[in-house]
């Protein structure tokens, strides 16, 4: 597949794909049909990757607490200066609160935000000699850290896929495509475990949110230069 983008859609490959067909489509068809879907985006997407700015796994989780309810782009914009304060989980463990609260303030529910990373750092001081843990289990343990965030940080920090990244983008995605019809963000992670690669599972939620962020938007999906266009039962075209 050649990327056009800002072009017109491809033709469909094999017909439009209605929502009647996906009905009607078998778990096997649905699996060929999430590996085309991953192929084409891996080739319009050709550097999708995480988009929050971390030289270690401290500093993506740090970053990942830090980016609910707040967009990537402010997250980068606040944490230089926050890396600098507190380059280690003991800093944030002896970190005064109100001082890391202002920091943090542009992000959003500041002071819950602020607790967590002293508790974070408490934590990883307490338990895990300072550094972050790389099983999901541990992760899980650690103030404001849920299997959302384990996720990104496994697979982003250590490589290792555990899980997909279920974010807002992936879930709505996921739907529009008839890979999922659930609307929690675990039950459309294990309908996607079952679909994708598990060596494409950290990208996988790269490339939707990519996608999601260029093409698929929620209000006003542009339908007519999208790459998935013949494969989407929602596909306005």
């Amino acid at each position: 597949m050649s990327s056009r983008k800002g072009g017109a859609a491809k033709s469909p490959r094999s017909g439009r794909f209605t929502a009647a067909k996906a009905r009607r489509e078998s778990k096997r068809a649905r699996q060929r049909r999430t590996e085309e879907i991953l192929g084409r985006l891996q080739e319009e997407y050709p550097e999708s990757r995480c988009a929050l700015h971390h030289r270690d796994p401290l500093e993506l989780l740090v970053a990942t607490i830090l980016s609910a309810q707040c967009t990537d782009k402010r997250v980068n914009l606040v944490t230089p200066t926050l890396f600098e304060r507190y380059p280690t989980a003991a800093h944030y463990a002896e970190a005064d609160l109100g001082e890391l609260e202002e920091m943090v303030r542009t992000t959003g529910f500041y002071r819950n935000k602020a607790r967590s990373l002293q508790g974070l750092g408490q934590a990883l001081v307490a338990t895990h000699d300072g550094q972050v843990p790389d099983s999901m289990e541990e992760l899980q343990r650690l103030p404001g850290v849920g299997r959302k965030t384990a996720n990104v940080v496994l697979g982003n920090a250590f490589g290792i896929d555990e899980g997909i990244v279920v974010d807002t983008h992936v879930g709505r995605l996921s739907r529009r495509l008839a890979l999922s019809d659930e609307k929690g963000a675990e039950a459309v992670e294990r309908d996607l475990m079952a679909l994708v690669p598990r060596s494409h599972w950290t990208l996988w939620a790269h490339l939707l949110i990519d996608h999601g962020r260029k093409v698929c938007k929620a209000r006003k999906p542009a339908c007519q230069v999208c790459v998935l266009a013949d494969l989407c039962p929602a596909a306005e075209v």
